[in-house]
């Protein structure tokens, strides 16, 4: 069955890490979705490519953070923070993408 991730997790953030990357935190609102989720690899490097039409060189890391039933996903900004023609400086309007993503569970 489909579920939107917005209904499964009760914090999807962005913020920066650093100038020159983005961090993406998804927290599950339990842990067995988030368990789930991890076991089924939902959320991987295709994804996200797929999300932000980023390549997979662009992905820093994704991890799984147990202790606070979350994935992390580090992505390397397009544009470094407070660059000109950057328009968001604090990385924190970034998560949108993961808004829409649908999950099998």
């Amino acid at each position: 069955m489909k579920i939107n991730l917005i209904d499964v997790a009760n914090v999807i953030r962005s913020k920066n890490s650093g100038p020159y990357e983005l961090t993406l935190d998804i927290m599950f609102n339990n842990r067995e979705i988030f368990e789930e989720v991890c076991a089924s690899k939902q959320i991987n490097e295709a994804k996200v490519c797929d999300l932000y039409q980023i390549n997979p060189e662009d992905i820093v890391n994704i991890v799984e953070f147990i202790p606070a039933n979350a994935i992390k996903i580090t992505i390397k900004r397009p544009i470094c923070s407070g660059d000109i023609g950057e328009t968001d400086v604090y990385g924190a309007q970034q998560h949108a993408p993961l808004l829409n993503l649908k999950l099998d569970l």
